[in-house]
């Protein structure tokens, strides 16, 4: 039984220089038993039952001298079993990729054909055993993938984004490089400056982070809000600050007291009577009775003049 520390089979390379040489290299005819000693193999299976007979009886001996006898017997038979699944291309008479594939399977004896259940494959690279990953391993590992790009996109678009009260959430925009490539092409001549001024560095104007002193007004205004938004004001001016308000006077009574009516006059004596020559046959203009003030009768005036006599 395998140990819980050791690393799994589709993470482990093994290889056995000693013993392919041993087999005069690794060809059609020990490629099965250069893999039968790789700790992939299974000594349950049907290639270790035939192998092990066919060492103990010489009229099975004749069976592991080639891989077409030693497979066609394991065709023969039912349950776990080793084959070779797909030989080195080749590429030139003589020649290989030296690529093998190795097939763990089930066979069932069935009518008209075997039922095959495949559950492991291998690759045989020159003295190197490996072992193909799952299809569930490989969409874990893109999906581990995907997820540690991801994890890394956002973080990055969150310090690219800002926020302002006016423009709500923003992305920056990258500076063009337009303007200074521009300054960058004129000419770098140097131009006359006064006595005292040559020396003097010019004063770098001073740069302010609008977002951010608008992110830190919005925040502050926020949080006067939630402390005194329920805070108040009536018809009289508050001075002080938050927390600590102070009703002061509007004025009101000091205009109320300025403006006054004027006094009735409840004097018995008429207003005085301006007299003024008739024009054009108007006659006298009297000013108006003030209201609530008794009228005096009106006295009739005499024309100076000659008295008429009777006839």
């Amino acid at each position: 039984m395998a140990s819980t520390n050791e690393p799994p089979l589709d993470e482990i390379q093994w290889r056995h220089p000693g013993l392919a040489q041993s087999m005069q290299g690794i060809h059609s005819n020990s490629v099965l038993f250069y893999f039968a000693e790789s700790p992939f193999f299974d000594r349950t299976s049907n290639n270790a039952v035939l192998t092990s007979q066919a060492m103990f009886n010489p009229t099975m001996f004749h069976l592991i001298q080639t891989r077409e006898l030693f497979e066609g017997r394991l065709k023969e038979m039912s349950g776990l079993e080793f084959i070779v699944a797909q030989e080195p291309a080749e590429m030139a008479p003589g020649t290989g990729t030296g690529v093998w594939v190795i097939r763990k399977q089930t066979r069932r004896k069935r009518e008209p054909e075997d039922d095959i259940s495949v559950h492991a494959t291998y690759y045989v690279n020159g003295e190197n055993i490996y072992m193909a990953p799952t299809l569930a391993d490989i969409l874990s590992y893109r999906m581990v993938t995907i997820t540690s790009a991801l994890n890394k996109c956002f973080p990055a678009a969150d310090k690219a984004r800002i926020w302002s009260p006016s423009l709500g959430h923003v992305y920056k925009t990258l500076p063009s490089t337009t303007n200074a490539r521009a300054q960058a092409l004129e000419s770098k001549g140097t131009t006359p400056m006064p006595e005292g001024q040559g020396n003097k560095p010019s004063p770098e104007p001073r740069k302010t982070n609008q977002p951010v002193l608008d992110s830190r007004l919005a925040e502050q205004s926020f949080l006067i809000h939630m402390q005194y938004g329920g805070d108040y004001m009536d018809e009289n001016p508050i001075t002080g600050k938050p927390g600590e308000f102070h009703l002061s006077s509007t004025g009101r009574k000091d205009k109320l007291q300025t403006l006054r009516l004027p006094a009735l006059n409840t004097s018995l004596k008429g207003p005085t009577v301006i007299e003024l020559d008739k024009k054009d046959g108007k006659g006298d203009k009297t000013p108006k009775t003030p209201t609530g003030m008794s009228s005096k009768p009106k006295r009739k005036k005499s024309k100076t003049g000659t008295t008429p006599t009777s006839s």
